[in-house]
């Protein structure tokens, strides 16, 4: 089978294939980095099986990049992955064909399983989205994450939000931005992650979080 990842991180793409290879030793996985290559990659590619698609990806302009695949292979299941996967979110892009929706948050084994769910027909919904409205009422005071698992409990605030925008396969650079902090600063408080959670590198240290299943929890006062 050939499965193929739309994604214009390429540490997300190199860090999804491990959990593909679970699904069959003997897949293929092919890359693509916008819309315009996977639209190529969907009409050139007659043994694909699967589609994993970032709606964030450059070309997408919200769920129409989504439709157009759809359009292109209405009877192979496309799967958004994504960072963001609030309950509109989900429901749009079932609506607009998605045959599931996984956020980059999940573990590795509970990847391997939605994807294992969606490709004996069924669609795959995460559960944790549709209680966001309870958690959204927790106070968020930022200090440390209340809750987090080990070697998770024992990262700062700050650590937790990096960490979290380097799952989603955000740059150091863009990383700052997002967080209006210089550049060197995250340098160091990803060393920190590193050394805290038992990463060698970047690359490491998203397979860790993806393989625990952590998540960035609300935080209590």
């Amino acid at each position: 089978m050939q499965i193929l990842v739309a994604d214009d991180h390429k540490l997300v793409r190199d860090g999804l294939r491990p959990f593909l290879h679970e699904l069959d030793p003997a897949v293929e996985v092919l890359d693509a980095a916008t819309l315009g290559e996977a639209l190529v990659m969907v009409d050139n590619t007659p043994g694909l099986g699967l589609v994993l698609l970032d709606l964030m990806m450059p070309g997408m302009d919200g769920l129409s990049g989504l439709q157009q695949i759809k359009t292109k292979i209405p009877n192979i299941p496309v799967v958004i992955v994504s960072g963001f996967s609030s309950r509109d979110h989900v429901v749009a892009a079932v609506q607009a064909g998605a045959a599931g929706f996984i956020p980059k948050t999940v573990s590795g084994t509970a990847m391997v399983n939605a994807l294992r769910l969606v490709l004996s027909g069924e669609t795959y919904l995460p559960s944790s989205t549709f209680f966001e409205d309870a958690t959204a009422q927790m106070p968020a005071t930022p200090t440390k994450p209340v809750g987090a698992p080990p070697p998770f409990d024992r990262l700062s605030r700050r650590e937790g939000e990096i960490l979290a925008q380097l799952v989603e396969g955000r740059t150091n650079k863009e990383i700052a931005i997002a967080l209006s902090l210089q550049e060197i600063t995250i340098k160091v408080h990803l060393r920190n992650v590193y050394r805290k959670i038992g990463a060698a590198n970047r690359a490491q240290a998203v397979r860790i979080a993806l393989q625990s299943g952590w998540i960035m929890p609300p935080v209590i006062n």
